[in-house]
């Protein structure tokens, strides 16, 4: 993994007009399967190469998802009040703490967000421009997003998968490793009536994934900006259903993580991520 992504050649780009989103001979969502998150386990390398790592003055603080080769998707919580040029963004890493590594990093130009507050963590949702483009290689590639006709699907019951560097329990240590956990979508009714949420709580642009009764498994401090994927059943690719957004406390029975849900905010994230190149759902 270490060295060489650098010299990647950038994929080809194939522009009609400025008016379409540019698209790059490239394919998102594909995991690498021959290579905050409590009770999951440790990813392969390269597995899931659209994971980014953010810090902040070169301390890690939160997860990102490589969307094209010019932006990243992560929590608005993730860059309120922060200096963006201060925020670096690392890509095809899996051990962090790994200094023989050369990952490719990049810093961020500007950071657009939607109307957030932390007093609810509603919209908790954030692009981050990058400096410059991200060679897509076999390490670093996009995930999709849900297509235009998923806006409506609510995903109950899927399982998805968070990734993050966070802790491995409340309060604990970060991982220096890359890891991964399943957690199942649950009705935003069903999260209410099962949890210790209450309807206020849990907006329409939130939805809860995890397991009400027993918790275990949960994403946790670190996680936060970083993906819940799914694996879409017809060609087998992985897109973003979630983002890591907020819960009370990690892996608790009665509090299942709270998830950014990325399909209401399509329209908003092609349109400010527009001059980047997205992969082309053809190719």
């Amino acid at each position: 993994m270490a060295g060489g992504f650098g010299a990647a050649p950038a994929a080809s780009v194939n522009v009609a007009n400025d008016a379409v989103p540019h698209t790059c001979s490239c394919r998102c969502g594909e995991r690498n399967d021959e290579s905050r998150i409590v009770g999951g386990t440790t990813t392969g390398v390269s597995e899931y190469p659209w994971m980014a790592r953010l810090s902040y003055f070169n301390r890690f603080y939160c997860g990102g998802t490589l969307i094209n080769d010019r932006y990243v998707l992560t929590a608005a919580h993730c860059v309120k009040g922060f200096m963006w040029f201060m925020i670096k963004v690392t890509f095809g890493e899996h051990d962090r703490c790994n200094d023989k590594e050369r990952p490719e990093t990049r810093f961020v130009l500007r950071a657009f967000t939607q109307k957030f507050s932390f007093s609810n963590f509603d919209n908790d949702i954030a692009l981050l421009r990058l400096n410059d483009r991200v060679p897509i290689t076999s390490f670093i590639r996009p995930i999709c997003l849900p297509r235009p006709e998923e806006r409506n699907d609510l995903f109950v019951g899927t399982k998805g998968i968070a990734t993050g560097w966070g802790t491995l329990k409340e309060d604990g240590k970060p991982s220096c490793l890359l890891q991964e956990v399943e957690v199942p979508v649950l009705e935003n009714e069903t999260c209410v009536a099962q949890t210790n949420y209450t309807q206020k709580m849990i907006t329409k642009n939130m939805m809860c994934a995890g397991y009400p009764g027993t918790g275990e498994r949960d994403s946790c401090q670190g996680d936060s900006g970083g993906p819940l994927v799914r694996l879409r059943p017809d060609d087998k690719r992985y897109e973003q259903i979630g983002i890591v957004s907020w819960g009370n406390g990690c892996a608790r029975p009665d509090y299942p993580g709270v998830y950014t849900r990325v399909t209401k905010y399509i329209d908003w994230i092609t349109e400010n991520s527009s001059d980047g190149c997205f992969c082309d759902d053809n190719y």
